[in-house]
């Protein structure tokens, strides 16, 4: 009886010792069959499961950039060869006689190994480093321009801003994901609002004057285009009419001449003129702009075109009356 024990460990020792190693039926790495290979075969399909794919660099789009992230660079890991031994070690349990047994029986070992994949977190951080720089861009507010030569609005743009936590999520998501997923994809983005638009500022603006002491004139704009011109006279050389740009404070009918404290006004000086009067040089309209500055009509139709006033814009009487319902309080006044 002890002779025949010892003959068939003998024959279970043999049997065992003569056969290739292999993996156990059963033994899967992540969700990947090794159930009969080699430990040579195995590394190969690991390699094509968990490597192969990863050589592929990540890409990443926004418009006709492109990003990429290589394998080196990422310094992807994959622990094959841990896990080869893993599969091995599963496989040898229960020694000689398990394995025997099992072959003989077609038994199985019920084993899914989870594969580990490392890779640099600073990589990740300095591709999405990169893609925000070159992406983001800054709010480019819509501005008003108002020059000697007319009336603009440049538009600006919105801003751009990278979604840089859901992008680290995706550049992590790809380098860790099954061979065969995509490891391209775009870079979402905020759009950034401007604080004024183009449309804002022509709202704001819908009446704009331009005056030139050169030229004599008086420009009207509306909606940012020429509607009309008229003639003016400006300040004389002593009493210039002041350049920079204003806007219409006030506006009268008839106004009323507070008469200023200048050598000028001689004795009528620090008084009062009602307005519509033969007295008050204030003709039909005025509409204010700074200090005592302001455009009015005059009965001096032969300075318009001249250097003729003591600082304000002096308009024909029928000019002023035509321009004074077409122009807001508030409406802005460049005087060049």
């Amino acid at each position: 009886m002890v002779a025949l024990l010892v003959a068939a460990l003998a024959a279970v020792f043999v049997y065992d010792g003569t056969r290739e190693e292999r993996i156990a039926d059963g033994v899967r790495i992540g969700g990947v069959d090794l159930g009969g290979l080699t430990p040579v075969d195995a590394r190969i399909r690991l390699d094509e499961q968990f490597v192969d794919g990863r050589r592929k660099p990540i890409e990443i789009d926004h418009g006709e950039q492109r990003f990429k992230l290589g394998p080196k660079a990422a310094k992807i890991r994959v622990n094959v060869d841990q896990l080869v031994r893993q599969a091995v070690d599963r496989s040898d349990r229960g020694g000689p006689f398990g394995r025997t047994f099992r072959r003989i029986s077609g038994g199985r070992v019920d084993a899914d190994l989870a594969p580990e994949i490392t890779y640099s977190e600073k990589a990740v951080d300095r591709l999405v480093a990169r893609v925000r720089k070159d992406v983001n861009r800054p709010v480019e507010e819509a501005e008003l321009s108002i020059t000697a030569s007319g009336v603009s609005i440049t538009r600006g743009q919105r801003g751009l801003k990278v979604k840089t936590g859901k992008l680290r999520e995706q550049v992590a998501a790809a380098i860790v994901a099954p061979t065969g997923a995509t490891r391209r994809f775009s870079a979402e983005t905020i759009k950034l609002r401007q604080k004024q638009t183009e449309k804002d500022l022509a709202k704001a603006n819908p009446v704009v004057l331009i005056a030139s002491k050169a030229d004599h004139t008086l420009r009207l704009y509306k909606d940012l285009k020429l509607e009309k011109s008229y003639g003016i006279a400006v300040g004389l050389p002593a009493y210039p009419t002041p350049s920079g740009q204003f806007t219409i404070a006030n506006k009268q009918v008839d106004p009323v001449w507070s008469v200023p404290n200048s050598p000028w006004a001689g004795e009528l000086g620090g008084t009062t003129v009602a307005g519509g009067t033969a007295a008050n040089p204030l003709k039909a309209r005025w509409m204010g702009i700074t200090d005592g500055v302001g455009i009015h009509g005059t009965s001096d139709g032969g300075s318009i075109g001249t250097d003729a006033s003591h600082g304000c814009l002096r308009m024909h009487v029928p000019d002023v009356i035509d321009l004074f319902p077409r122009v807001p309080v508030g409406a802005k006044v460049l005087i060049v």
